[in-house]
């Protein structure tokens, strides 16, 4: 069965339609240039709302390391996922286990990038776009993803209900990441799009 993450969440109702309607995991925001940032009492509102077994990720991108051990000291995540440049021993850290995000593009090879990080839970594939680091909306081309990967693959980048199944149907990821194709507006989460995207997944 293939997970599903709901990500940006900055509120706590639109954590509530996440895992109301079946998401395994819920992802909080912590770099400040993201439209979708959420403050740190935000943030453990959030958590201390949220009912047992779901996973919480916390996404950061090239933090200090102060700021990290901050944020995991005030919000009770079970996860740490960077989407910047950090090196595999920053990562390795924080006493947590950790998602590595990969953007996707001609030329990366992410056999060798698995292995470089092969400390990783898992690799999240996003969509390259220069100067962004993730929540573009914007999907890649599945065929860069070659088959058997060493670590589990979860699967990001302009995915919404219109796109999801044939995109399971062709990577077979262990996870789905969705953020803006379950939005109303950048940071605020759509509950009938987000019960239509995990519907279509869960069809599989």
């Amino acid at each position: 069965m293939t997970r599903i993450k709901i990500c940006g969440i900055t509120r706590e109702q639109d954590m509530h339609a996440a895992v109301n309607s079946g998401a395994d995991a819920f992802g909080l925001v912590f770099y400040e240039k993201s439209p979708r940032h959420v403050g740190l009492q935000q943030a453990a509102q959030i958590v201390r709302a949220a009912p047992p077994f779901v996973t919480v990720v916390g996404l950061f991108v090239n933090p200090a390391a102060e700021y990290v051990r901050e944020v995991l000291a005030r919000v009770s995540l079970d996860a740490v996922q960077f989407h910047g440049e950090e090196e595999p021993e920053f990562c390795a850290q924080f006493g947590k286990p950790y998602l590595k995000a990969v953007r996707v593009k001609v030329g990366v090879d992410l056999i060798q990038y698995a292995a470089r990080y092969s400390g990783a839970q898992g690799l999240l594939l996003d969509a390259y776009l220069e100067g962004t680091h993730g929540g573009t909306g914007e999907s890649f081309d599945w065929a860069l993803i070659p088959r058997g990967l060493p670590l589990p693959v979860i699967l990001s980048g302009g995915l919404h209900a219109g796109n999801v199944a044939a995109a399971i149907e062709q990577v077979r990821p262990y996870a789905v990441d969705v953020s803006s194709g379950v939005e109303s507006a950048k940071g605020i989460k759509d509950a009938a799009k987000i019960a239509a995207f995990i519907k279509e997944v869960r069809s599989f």
